[in-house]
């Protein structure tokens, strides 16, 4: 029941940002987002024994984010900056190895740039292309627990996620790919079902890949979830992991189908 109400609210509170909310003010809640989303992660890939530099990678994850929503041409070479200072900074100053500054700044590419651009998304695009988004992932997730309770048999990533199958994610493969090709060619005028298809097969892989990669982080250090932000739900970042994957190739499909790649 817990996570049932949970998971109610979690979606009223988001459908009604996304409709309701001017871009401003959604761009800071993008930015809210990912700054939670990247305490989770820095919790789960390393241990917070230096709160100083969490602090700049999670603000730097946030500012990335809020960068990003507005993506100017340039955008790409101030993120290359930000990325490539950080891990200075930490190694230089903060005396930490490669390794682990690295692993910190990946924030800043796993989270911020994503979030940044699913802002962008509604800002160019509008509330029911961002939502078309989210559906897709939604429905791909539906289908693939489903469709694995149905038919699983072959485990598709036993080292990572052992309840995953390759029936279940087949099954999401065709549902959400379905589902894409249908509501894409009333919401996105001009969108031909062939392209379509493609883009959902890709979103959807995507996010079976986010979705795992997330699962082996969590695998490599020792815990169930991300966080108990949500009740039911774990954190933050379990609820978004499929979606950091596929938003960047949803946003270079509606670029090509406006005509600006």
């Amino acid at each position: 029941m817990t996570r049932l109400i949970s998971g109610v609210v979690l979606a009223a509170v988001a459908l009604a940002a996304i409709l309701f909310l001017p871009p401003i003010l959604l761009r800071l809640l993008a930015s809210l987002v990912a700054a939670l989303a990247a305490r989770e992660y820095l919790a789960i890939v390393r241990s917070n024994d230096d709160s100083t530099t969490g602090i700049v990678a999670v603000a730097a994850t946030a500012v990335t984010c809020w960068y990003v929503s507005g993506w100017p041409a340039t955008a790409g070479l101030p993120v290359a900056l930000l990325v490539f200072g950080l891990v200075a900074a930490q190694v230089l100053v903060a005396s930490h190895t490669v390794q682990r500054a690295a692993a910190d700044a990946f924030a800043i590419v796993y989270l911020g740039v994503p979030l940044g651009l699913l802002a962008q998304i509604h800002i160019r695009h509008g509330a029911w292309i961002t939502l078309l988004l989210i559906a897709t992932i939604v429905v791909s997730d539906s289908s693939q627990y489903y469709a694995g309770r149905a038919f699983g048999r072959r485990p598709l990533a036993p080292a990572i996620s052992p309840k995953k199958t390759v029936e279940g994610a087949v099954g999401g493969l065709i549902v959400a790919t379905i589902f894409l090709v249908i509501a894409g060619t009333w919401l996105l005028p001009g969108a031909a079902p062939v392209p379509l298809a493609v883009a959902g097969v890709v979103l959807v892989v995507l996010g079976i890949c986010g979705d795992l990669f997330e699962s082996r982080l969590k695998r490599d250090a020792g815990v169930k979830d991300s966080s108990a932000l949500i009740p039911g739900h774990g954190g933050v970042l379990d609820r978004i992991d499929a979606l950091l994957f596929a938003t960047p190739a949803f946003y270079l499909y509606l670029r090509t189908l406006g005509g600006e790649l």
